[in-house]
Order: structure tokens, then sequence, then C-alpha cells
């Protein structure tokens, strides 16, 4: 489906970003799954072709693009894989904007040359042992001694933390502020700060590729220059990211039932069962049929949102819709796939398996399923 807003200029940065995944990933993802890891040097070809956070500016090393091309980066590398496109699109088009938009002068020249170019890897530390919808409910602090802050805390799930180079933590700078969400704040920890160290490696059921962490802080001493923006603003930071993050997570799961779709069409194709092809079968056409329209549906949808957000639309309800909506029914497309497939649908050589385990975690995170009907609930009730 052609989108309407993505220009030659774009399809030109698509096709050069397909001919370096088919030389530079393709071949390799497969170990890379094996490994539970992507390479840095993976990272830093992306930076020197010009991949990697295609929106910031000039100044800073980038090329000062609109997010019609975060759209084809986080398309061509999910196409590849979910853990390929998880960690990658996290750093390039969710953390940098953070310190885009709340840095200082200083922070942006120390941050974003090297994200540009893949020398850094970056994290978003949110989520909690015991928070992770629920960010008011955090528990890590951070303390003002001097010229630094003093956290304490631990953090789980984390894309990119076993690797990062720099993290932004969400943390309580006033612990008893009422609301609590008054006195959460971002802080970017280093690595080699004292008192920061990583946990475990977390085995996943999919995306084994991405690299996800335990985070612990343990009186990590930071300095007061790396608070981003305002003490007791970051949850107005989060609130207003999230629009961004929810839409590529919307973006990377219609890839996803685009792609299960695909293998599977070619599947039913070939396949031979009662001496007829699988497809000559009403109920698979029948099937075919269904998730053919719902993966229409959902990519016409997702198209008009890109467009809203290039425009600077303000869609959170819109947004929110196509989060759940989409995730949902790659599930769903991912469960028929693999049906169709048989038997092989459920043997690791075939591709469909993997995407069958990577799918499900897009309903849970970058706020589940529920988060986002009770978010479309008030902004339709205000």
């Amino acid at each position: 489906m052609v989108k309407q807003f993505l220009t030659n200029e774009h399809q030109m940065f698509r096709k050069s970003l397909r001919k370096m995944l088919e030389k530079e990933a393709i071949p390799y993802f497969n170990e890379w799954e094996q490994n539970r890891g992507i390479p840095r040097e993976f990272w830093l070809k992306l930076g020197e072709n010009g991949f990697l956070c295609p929106q910031v500016g000039e100044k800073y090393g980038g090329l000062q693009l609109d997010f019609g091309y975060s759209m084809i980066l986080a398309e061509e590398l999910e196409r590849v894989g979910a853990g390929l496109a998880s960690g990658i699109v996290l750093h390039s088009d969710i953390v940098t904007p953070y310190i885009e938009s709340y840095g200082t002068k200083e922070q942006k020249e120390k941050w974003l040359p090297k994200s540009v170019s893949g020398e850094f890897i970056s994290a978003i530390a949110m989520t909690e042992p015991g928070a992770g919808s629920d960010l008011a409910g955090i528990q890590t602090t951070a303390r003002r001694e001097g010229d630094y802050y003093i956290l304490n805390g631990e953090k789980t799930f984390i894309t990119n933390g076993i690797n990062t180079d720099y993290v932004v933590v969400v943390c309580k700078t006033d612990p008893k502020a009422t609301p609590a969400y008054k006195g959460i704040s971002l802080i970017v920890v280093e690595d080699g700060t004292p008192g920061f160290k990583r946990g475990k490696l977390l085995k996943k059921i999919g995306m084994h590729s991405a690299d996800t962490g335990e985070l612990i802080f343990e009186e990590a001493k930071v300095p007061a220059s790396n608070l981003l923006g305002e003490e007791g603003k970051g949850f107005y930071y989060l609130m207003e990211k999230l629009q961004q993050e929810r839409l590529i997570v919307a973006i990377e799961v219609q890839i996803e039932a685009e792609e299960m779709f695909r293998i599977t069409t070619d599947y039913v194709k070939e396949r031979k069962a009662f001496n007829k092809r699988i497809s000559d079968f009403q109920n698979t056409q029948f099937k075919l049929a269904e998730m053919a329209t719902e993966i229409d549906i959902g990519r016409t949808y997702v198209n008009s949102l890109v467009e809203k957000h290039i425009a600077g639309e303000n869609i959170v309800k819109e947004v929110s819709m196509a989060k759940w909506w989409i995730s949902e029914m790659a599930k769903r497309v991912a469960a028929e796939c693999l049906q169709l497939h048989g038997g092989y649908g459920y043997m690791e050589e075939y591709e469909i398996a993997r995407r069958y385990r990577d799918i499900p975690v897009a309903a849970i995170y970058a706020g589940t399923t529920e988060i986002m009907k009770g978010i479309i609930a008030k902004e339709i009730l205000k």
C-alpha cells in the first residue's frame, strides 16, 4: 500500500537500508538469535550509513529528517526480526528524543553524536519488579547531595540494559510528593558510574536477540548535571513521549502481521494434503481472507496516524487505539498462521515459529492492552 506522505527520498532511504540489511543482517540473524544479542559492529554499520537517529539535528551529527524515516527504519528492521528491531528502534526513536527535547546543550553534545554513530547504545529504565504500568508507584529514589544525585533502586525488563552506555532512569527525587507522580524526575546514568551495576540477562520466550536485563543502583553517585530537564517534571516528559513510542510499537506489530501472512500464504500454496494444496481448501481461503482484511485495516489506520504525527497533531487516543488493536490483531494472525502450517509451524526451523514467540509481548510493553483501553475511555469521557 502506497504511503502518500513518503517521498522519493524516503523510498531511496528504504532501498538503501534494505540493501544493507540483506548483506549485513539477514545472513547472520539466526546466529544472533542463538547468541542472545546483536553485535556492536552492526550498530556501528548502521551509524556509518546514516540509519540511526535520523531525526537528530545536523549540529549533532544527524540528518534532521522527519518521522517517516523513523517509520522506515522500524519497518525494515522488523521485517528481519523483532529481536533486531526492538533495541535499535528503542535507542534511535524512543530514548534519543528525550535527550533532544529536554537535554541541555552540553548533554546533547555529550550523548547525541555517538548515539547517531552507533558508538553509544542507550536505554530507558521505567519498569521495576513491583511497578510496571503504574509509573507513579516506582520505588527508585534519587537524593541530592551537593553536586550529585545518589540513586537507589532496581529496574527490570530493560531493553538494551546489559549493553547500554547510558540509561535514562525514571526515579523519585521527591518521594513525599502528593500526588506521587509530581515527584518523578529523569536522570541519565552512564556506564561506569560508581554504584551502578547490571543484573542478569533475562531469558525471554521470544525476541532472543534483543538484550533485556536488570539494572541495579546501590548508592549510585551521578553528577547533578545529568538531570534531564527539571526536577519533578519526569512524569510529564514521559507522557509527552509515549505517543511516539506507542505509534512505533503499532508500526512494528503491523509489519509482524504482514510478514506472518506473507510467509503463510507462500507456505499454503506449496504444501499439499489429501492430494490438494492447502490453499485449495475453503477453510484456508476463508482464514486468509479474514487475516488479509484485518491486516489491511491495520495498515490503513497506522499510515494515517504516522501522517498526523508528522504534522504534529495530538493523537494520544488514536495511537492508543492502534497500539492495542494491532497488537491483538497480530496475535490472532500469529495463531492462525501457525495453525495453517500444521506440525511444521511448531518446528524451530520454520520462521513462523519464531514470529509466533516474538509477538505476544507487544500487547504488554509500552502500555498493556488494558492500559490503552483505559486511556481511550478517559479521552472519550473528557
